[in-house]
């Protein structure tokens, strides 16, 4: 059986529950580079207008809310 190099399962430092993989072989563990342009925000929600209902609802609790 021929032996190819895996990736392995290492633990994380610390008292961390978690674990990590090493990269895979023949990869590249370094991150990609942002595209030109992607860090413009979303262009902003409008907000509509508020009607009866939404200020009975905002008031009115559940009676287990005491």
């Amino acid at each position: 059986m021929t032996e190819e190099p895996r990736q392995r399962v290492e633990r994380a430092g610390g008292r961390a529950r978690r674990a990590r993989l090493t990269p895979a072989p023949g990869s590249d563990p370094s991150p990609e580079r942002p595209v030109p342009g992607d860090d413009e925000a979303a262009p902003p929600k409008r907000k509509r207008a508020a009607s009866a209902d939404d200020d009975r609802i905002s008031r009115e609790r559940p009676p287990h809310w005491g």
